[in-house]
């Protein structure tokens, strides 16, 4: 049995890179909702204008991204 490390230690980097990667991006999209529910930095406590929508979209985005994400690995799986 011959082991190609070489592959192996690609495989395992490119996991690395996308779990931290994806990770990172539903860390975001939960951050950006959080401020949403909390009015944000300005201490208003409600609605804090344009700056919210901007959060808001930015999180759906982020959760957009992760969806997107989680679909190609499994065409990969499945292709």
């Amino acid at each position: 049995m011959n082991i190609d490390w070489a592959a192996l230690g690609s495989v395992f980097g490119v996991s690395l890179v996308a779990t931290v990667a994806l990770v990172g991006l539903f860390t975001l999209g939960i951050v950006g909702l959080a401020q949403r529910e909390t009015g944000g930095e300005s201490g208003t406590g409600g609605t804090g204008g344009p700056a919210v929508s901007v959060r808001s979209a930015g999180a759906y985005l982020c959760f957009a991204l992760c969806v997107a994400a989680v679909a190609y690995g499994i065409y990969l799986i499945v292709a």
